[in-house]
């Protein structure tokens, strides 16, 4: 059994890198705690899960990115389009399920690894294989994150997005299968982003909607339009063990690095 904390001082945090924000969250997202970064297309939420990967990995950090859908060299364009400067950083990508052994060295090799993970591409490849029931994609998903946690030492995990994952994997029972995900992720210690497509309607978080019961935090990204243009705004919708505010703050990047505006104020153009 874990020893308990006696002191929320004693809560270990990660930053968000999001200037503005995590003064609001007392310092950050506590270690361990699986977050649902949710909102509608083009909200910046893969950036979000970037930004925050790309920092700790320039700490030492460990982070493992899994995409199911967008490229690993799609994701890397976008993070050079963003100025990254990837040379601070181990990146390690992984196209081809065989490959778990050399990625996991490449990524011991030097502390601050980001491991992209491109099940696209490894989908691509085996679409001619008998992969058998669908579940058996979650089964190679968590075998995968298994794998690197415990040989390579990850630290965080992004997980883009629960959306595609529900198109790999129809479950029975989600109430119960998603609890033993979840459940999954934090016998790992894994602080986890999963990163969830809201419809456009904006009436639920996640598809399931159980997720966000499950889920220890919910940050909410959204697009509002305003004087015909049209800004980003943030918002903590909820975060265990955290006294956050609740305020919607406007969502900005520029010089590099990510801002929220307090109080919805407008950003400068």
């Amino acid at each position: 059994m874990a020893e308990l904390i006696k002191d929320k001082k004693e809560i270990k945090r990660i930053r968000t890198y999001i200037e503005g924000l995590d003064e609001n969250i007392e310092g950050g997202i506590p270690e361990g705690h699986i977050v649902l970064v949710c909102g509608t297309a083009g909200t910046m939420k893969s950036t979000l899960c970037f930004n925050l990967m790309y920092n700790e990995a320039i700490k030492g950090k460990n982070c493992l990115y899994i995409s199911l859908e967008q490229s690993s060299e799609s994701l890397i364009q976008h993070m050079v389009n963003m100025d990254y400067d990837l040379g601070k950083i181990n990146l390690v990508t992984m196209d081809d399920i065989s490959d778990i052994g050399e990625t996991i060295k490449k990524a011991k090799s030097k502390k601050g690894s980001f491991s992209i993970v491109d099940l696209a591409a490894i989908r691509k490849k085996i679409k001619a294989t008998t992969v058998g029931p669908s579940a058996n994609w979650l089964n190679a998903i968590k075998n995968t994150i298994n794998k690197i946690k415990t040989d390579a030492g990850c630290d965080i995990l992004v997980l883009d997005s629960l959306s595609a994952l529900y198109v790999l994997t129809k479950f029975q029972d989600a109430r119960s299968e998603l609890f033993y995900v979840f459940e999954f992720l934090r016998d790992l210690k894994l602080t986890s982003f999963l990163i969830s497509e809201m419809p456009l309607t904006k009436d639920k978080y996640s598809p399931y909607e159980i997720e966000s019961f499950l889920s220890d935090g919910i940050i909410k990204v959204e697009l509002n339009e305003r004087y015909r243009k049209v800004t980003r705004e943030i918002s903590i919708v909820k975060m265990r063990a955290t006294e956050h505010n609740t305020d919607v703050f406007t969502l900005e990047f520029k010089n590099k690095k990510l801002k929220a505006l307090y109080g919805g104020e407008t950003p400068l153009v």
